[in-house]
């Protein structure tokens, strides 16, 4: 069988690098995930992987990825016949990780990840693939339809933006969905303006790197009716993910947390909430 040929913009091609991470750890012995599908996808795309086998990035974005899941996990015990809609969903497999039977889900992206990602999975009855930018607003028409409440997911997509454009999205999705939990990660300036020494972002353009500059997720509170729930640093995954991260980190962590918190500071996991206006 051909490889499929991966035709993507210098941006979408960064979902390449959490998809890399998950089929990576999937083949370890006890690895921070089980994704039988991502090492499936890696296998059949016309893609030189090779810069980034040995970058200790796949790991980080993996862990990631499990954080985020803990958060979509906690609003589906809280509303198990809610909506999710991932934002930038890449070749990410949240719905089949996640999928309680229930929830209603839309996967957005622009067309030209969508059409890649329409090579390998499909739409179902509660489960829709969207092809729009997330500055766009028609999409939003079904998805406000469903009635909520509603969780939307924004792993590593925000962040590529401008400042102007990030505030646009998150503005608008908090205006149109109140009560919806918004699942963001934010970069400070720092991580920003080292991208050309990054582990994973260093081998693609600079046209491919996150702009969005958020030194202090509160900030995003002045936007309007946000409420900043909880923020977190890879430091504060949980126990059972510690377990399974590099040892590498989990030394680091338990012994010397200090020598890396400095680092790990400027990206952070934040759960927003949008309260009703007044």
């Amino acid at each position: 069988m051909s490889l499929i040929a991966v035709d993507l913009g210098p941006v979408q091609e960064t979902l390449l690098i959490p998809l890399l991470g998950r089929a990576a750890e999937t083949q370890k012995a006890n690895g921070l995930i089980q994704d039988d599908k991502a090492v499936e996808i890696v296998a059949a795309l016309d893609y030189d992987f090779s810069k980034w086998q040995k970058s200790q990035a796949l790991a980080g974005a993996t862990l990631r990825t499990r954080m985020y899941d803990q958060y979509v996990q906690a609003f589906l015990a809280k509303h198990p016949t809610g909506t999710i809609v991932e934002i930038g969903c890449g070749l990410n497999t949240r719905f089949e990780r996640l999928d309680n039977g229930q929830v209603r889900w839309f996967d957005l992206d622009l067309p030209d990840s969508i059409a890649l990602r329409r090579q390998f999975f499909q739409d179902e009855p509660r489960r829709t693939m969207l092809e729009a930018s997330v500055l766009d607003t028609d999409w939003m028409e079904p998805v406000a339809a469903t009635g909520g409440p509603w969780c939307f997911i924004s792993e590593a997509v925000i962040i590529y933006l401008e400042a102007a454009q990030a505030r646009q999205a998150i503005t608008q999705i908090a205006d149109r969905f109140p009560g919806a939990w918004l699942l963001i990660d934010t970069t400070a300036q720092k991580m920003v303006d080292s991208q050309a020494t990054h582990d994973a972002m260093r081998h693609l353009s600079p046209d491919s790197w996150f702009r969005w500059v958020c030194n202090d997720p509160h900030e995003i509170e002045d936007w309007g009716n946000l409420r900043l729930v909880e923020s977190r640093t890879f430091l504060d995954a949980s126990p059972d993910l510690m377990k399974q991260v590099p040892w590498q980190i989990r030394f680091f962590a338990q012994w010397v947390p200090w020598l890396i918190r400095g680092r790990l500071e400027g990206y952070r996991l934040n759960r927003f909430v949008v309260d009703a206006a007044e």
